[in-house]
């Protein structure tokens, strides 16, 4: 069975941080997906946050977060990270991860966790 399960997700104050950690199982190996986080706010759509290549050495990021949040993965434990940094309210959302192959572009996702950033 393929799982994908976030943490780290809770409430943060206006220019706090929040680590995020997506552990995946089963047959989904990190080392051969790319991984990505989404986040969707209340009464919008779900948007995207930021990517990895399955190697590691490309990263893209939403131009919301850009400067501010870092996407890393450990494929030695199979578990990616968001490390999210001057945090602000408009980032309060629920944050997934997701990953996929260049062929089933994000195939498996998260169940989420939810993040809220009090002003």
């Amino acid at each position: 069975q393929a799982q994908l399960v976030e943490s780290g997700g809770g409430v943060a104050q206006a220019g706090g941080q929040l680590r995020l950690s997506c552990a995946a199982s089963g047959r989904i190996t990190l080392r051969l997906y790319r991984m990505g986080w989404f986040r969707q706010a209340p009464g919008k759509e779900r948007e995207f946050v930021a990517a990895i290549l399955w190697n590691g050495s490309v990263t893209r990021y939403s131009d919301s977060v850009q400067g501010r949040f870092t996407i890393s993965k450990d494929n030695a434990r199979n578990t990616g990270f968001l490390q999210m940094n001057s945090l602000e309210p408009d980032d309060t959302a629920v944050y997934y991860c997701a990953a996929g192959t260049p062929t089933r572009e994000w195939e498996y996702w998260g169940q989420g966790t939810q993040v809220t950033v009090s002003s």
